[in-house]
Order: C-alpha cells, then structure tokens, then sequence
C-alpha cells in the first residue's frame, strides 16, 4: 500500500514538474539574459580583458550567453554523473557487503565517495574552462 501511495506521489510531482518546466525554463533565461548584460557594462566600465572590451555588444553577448547556457547543462550532466556513481556505488557496498560484511561496505563507500569527488572536481573544471579561457567569472552568469 505504501509503495502504491509513494508511486502515485512520484507520478503526480513528475507531472507537475513537466506542466511548470516551461515557466521556470523562461524565467531562468530572462534572469541570465539580464545577468549577461550586466556583465557587458561591468567589463566596459573596467577594460580589465583587452579581447572582451574588443568586442562589440552583440558578440560579447552571445559569448556569455552561450557560455553561461552551455555550462549550466555541463551542471545538470554533472548530476546526472554523479547521482550515477552513487547508485552504483550503492550496489557495489551492497554486493561487497553481502561477502565482507560492514568493514567491506564501509570500504567501498568510501572509496565511491572519493570517485565521486574526484569526477565532480574534474567536471567542474572542464565546465569552467571554456569561459575562463577569456577571463569571464563564471559565478556572475549562473542562475541557481
């Protein structure tokens, strides 16, 4: 009975969020879009990068915004990766666990952890490079 209530629940969030997904997804992109242009008269007034005050509006505009849209779906892959190591780090405690005992389990979850770890740093940094590489602050561009 339990499991019959959590599914329907599952199944009613999951609609709701398919049903809202349009709204959030055009404030989401209002708010970068002014974030973007905000950052364009943050790099004019200080000409710190002498690349980014040499181009014009419009260039330096679908820079950013590409960059700022191009590392948000590196962050929802990111998830994606990491909720996946955890699974199967999950599994592989459970499996380890049933020959070894807690000592093994604790063992590989430790060790899942640090694969973790290790593979979001790594995602990070490559999803960060790309605007880095022209001396952007990625922070400024993200919307949470």
């Amino acid at each position: 009975m339990w499991l019959q209530i959590a599914l329907v629940l599952l199944l009613i969030g999951g609609g709701w969020t398919l049903l809202t997904r349009g709204k959030v997804t055009k404030e989401r992109e209002a708010l970068t879009l002014r974030r973007v242009d905000a950052y364009i008269e943050t790099i004019r007034r200080e000409r710190r990068n002498a690349e980014l005050v040499a181009m014009s509006d419009s260039e330096l505009r679908d820079l950013l915004h590409a960059g700022a849209r191009n590392f948000r779906v590196a962050s929802q892959k990111r998830g994606w990766f990491l909720l996946g190591v955890g699974g199967v780090t999950l599994f592989s405690a459970i499996a380890i666990a049933s020959q070894d005992g807690w000592r093994g389990f604790g063992i590989a979850v430790v060790v899942g952890a640090i694969v973790a770890y290790g593979l979001n740093e790594f995602l990070v940094r490559k999803a960060r490079a790309p605007l880095e590489r022209y001396g952007v602050d990625v922070e400024r561009l993200t919307v949470e």
